[in-house]
């Protein structure tokens, strides 16, 4: 006759050993660097509304006369710099950086039913907004009755 075992308690040990080993290899996996970076890509969300579009931007850090938003043949052009901290000076050293430091540049194509002139710009807890608005006076459907 098999005997058969079981623990009804649980094996608390296992899963602390488990976790600490999954969480090690996880962190290991973002990208670290020990000397700060010279470009980096902001992340950006498109929202749509009856009134238009909304470019949100992430840019945390950045100060907004370090950022420049340009138009120029169809494109909007949006550009600036994160400065990375000073350590040298400071007798610190660094250890590990994860966050993007340097230049940046995204390009968005602007579809002809936005008014390029009435755009809105806002710098708010380190997200750009932009508010782009469609051109009231531009007719891009129209449905022509027979008569």
């Amino acid at each position: 006759m098999a005997t058969i075992l079981y623990n009804n308690q649980p094996a608390l040990r296992p899963a602390r050993a488990f976790n600490k080993v999954l969480n090690e290899l996880l962190r290991d996996t973002l990208p670290a660097t020990t000397e700060p970076s010279q470009t980096f890509v902001p992340l950006a969300d498109i929202l749509e509304s009856e009134q238009g579009f909304e470019l949100h931007l992430a840019v945390p850090g950045v100060a907004k006369e370090n950022v420049k938003i340009d138009f120029q043949d169809g494109n909007l052009v949006i550009s600036g710099e994160r400065k990375a901290p000073v350590a040298e000076g400071n007798g610190l050293k660094f250890r590990r950086l994860e966050t993007a430091y340097g230049t940046f540049t995204r390009s968005f194509r602007l579809p002809d039913s936005v008014d390029v002139t009435a755009i809105e710009a806002q710098l708010t807890d380190g997200v750009l907004r932009l508010k782009l608005p469609f051109d009231s006076k531009k007719v891009t459907k129209h449905q022509i009755e027979i008569q």
